[in-house]
């Protein structure tokens, strides 16, 4: 674990910062998969009302860029995708007639990438109908798309309204051509101003745009301008994720081999940058939900996919490489294209590997991933677990408080500015002493 990077002189090396899960992905392995299997194969100890929600996982993009970390395939034709299209379709009918999972309805659904919107049209309606054969979202309370601005027009935004998405995401990461094309992105500005009024004049409740702070080639005058555009859009959420370099990211491959450090702005300026753009739009009135996103206050500012996983919400992750977590099992499917179609076409799930957590582990699990919120209550992890949170972490809450990124009064902990804008860092003082020197993923 990366805990440097909570200095103000640390540079960005190689290596996952972004916590997402927990035990670390590292320690899941082929032995457990038998209980991801037994997890799905008994009713769910809060039947049909506990919460599950389905992640779509389309792996495809026009190009890789260059700090991409995911599973994604730029080199697939049109019979490629119908072929994973049918495998997607196999899995979630299959997912269908587990007992842990019998009426359930889904509380949210995520397509994720890759790029979903590489899909055309009728392909999409296609995969949506041959779901709909076992599964409908149709009392979902949030159905969210992921967007590449470069693959939209406006006929196709209006298929991914009619499949019943609430909210769409459209991954602009910068307004600037050259940093764009520095860091393998496959839109151009113009495309993002484009994609953006056709999401609004097909009447999306929700519109997101992801920026990203510290892209290769970015520059303090370059972040300051990216914010003002960002805010000439007046999108509903935003979302800014700091640049990190993951292990299989080009960007990781080329620092290894030339023995340079990553092009990358430092966490101090990445930090600083995140915090401007927060400023500049708390100023318009939208109001910082987590250490990444911003929402302009409405009807439609929920987040329901990040709030139902952060608080246990059972998840059912479908496509290549996808993770999933069911009622205290995390899995993942097979990571590579032959395995993962060969096995469903076999009619079998293809889980490779995983973990069954501890009550202990489920508890670190959701009180790190709310954290990231930048304010939890001791009260709702004694009234689930059972656990006094102050007790039993009383290191890791001493350190934080020591250090001036968090404030406790009573059951309420709360991160300052400088905890938030660096959270990630500090999750691991949380984690199991196993777990804290092991690579994350």
């Amino acid at each position: 674990m990366q805990f440097d990077v909570l200095k103000d002189d640390a540079e960005t090396d190689v290596g996952s910062y972004f916590v997402s899960n927990y035990p670390p992905f590292s320690t899941w392995s082929s032995e457990y998969v038998p209980a991801a299997f037994d997890a799905l194969d008994r009713p769910h100890p809060d039947g049909a009302s506990a919460p599950v929600g389905l992640y779509l996982h389309i792996p495809f993009c026009r190009k890789r860029c260059e700090f991409c970390y995911f599973r994604v395939y730029t080199d697939k034709n049109a019979r490629d995708v119908d072929t994973y299209i049918d495998a997607l379709s196999t899995e979630v009918a299959l997912y269908a007639e587990r007992r842990s999972l019998a009426d359930r309805t889904f509380e949210f659904v995520y397509f994720g990438g890759g790029t979903p919107s590489f899909l055309s049209s009728d392909q999409l309606k296609r995969l949506v109908e041959r779901i709909n054969k076992h599964w409908t979202w149709s009392d979902a309370r949030e159905v969210t798309f992921e967007c590449e601005p470069g693959t939209l027009q406006e006929s196709k935004l209006r298929a991914i309204r009619d499949v019943g998405v609430t909210r769409v995401s459209i991954g602009v990461e910068h307004f600037d051509d050259a940093i764009l094309e520095l860091n393998g992105r496959a839109h151009k500005a113009p495309e993002i101003f484009k994609a953006y009024q056709w999401a609004r004049d097909v009447g999306f409740p929700q519109v997101n745009i992801d920026l990203i702070a510290g892209m290769v080639g970015d520059t303090d005058d370059g972040w300051k301008k990216a914010i003002d555009q960002a805010l000439e859009l007046a999108p509903d959420c935003l979302t800014i994720y700091q640049m990190e370099v993951p292990h299989n990211s080009m960007i990781a491959r080329i620092t290894k081999a030339s023995g340079d450090p990553p092009p990358v702005a430092d966490w101090r300026t990445k930090r600083a940058w995140v915090d401007y753009a927060f400023r500049a739009f708390e100023k318009e009135g939208y109001v910082v939900s987590s250490a990444y996103t911003l929402v302009k206050p409405s009807d439609h500012s929920d987040f329901v996919y990040r709030d139902a996983i952060w608080h246990g919400a059972d998840m059912i992750g479908t496509g290549v490489a996808s993770f999933s977590h069911v009622d205290g099992v995390h899995y993942q499917n097979a990571g590579d294209w032959s395995g993962y179609i060969e096995t469903l076409e076999r009619g079998q799930l293809p889980v490779h590997r995983a973990l069954c957590m501890t009550p202990k582990q489920r508890l670190i699990r959701e009180l790190i991933l709310q954290l990231k919120l930048g304010r939890i209550n001791a009260a709702y992890f004694r009234d689930k677990f059972d656990a006094e949170i102050h007790t039993e972490f009383a290191e890791a809450f001493r350190r934080i408080v020591a250090d001036g990124f968090a404030e406790i009064d009573g059951d309420d902990i709360h991160l300052t500015r400088a905890g938030l804008l660096r959270v990630d860092a500090m999750l691991p003082y949380f984690f199991e002493p196993e777990f804290r020197d092991v690579r994350y993923s």
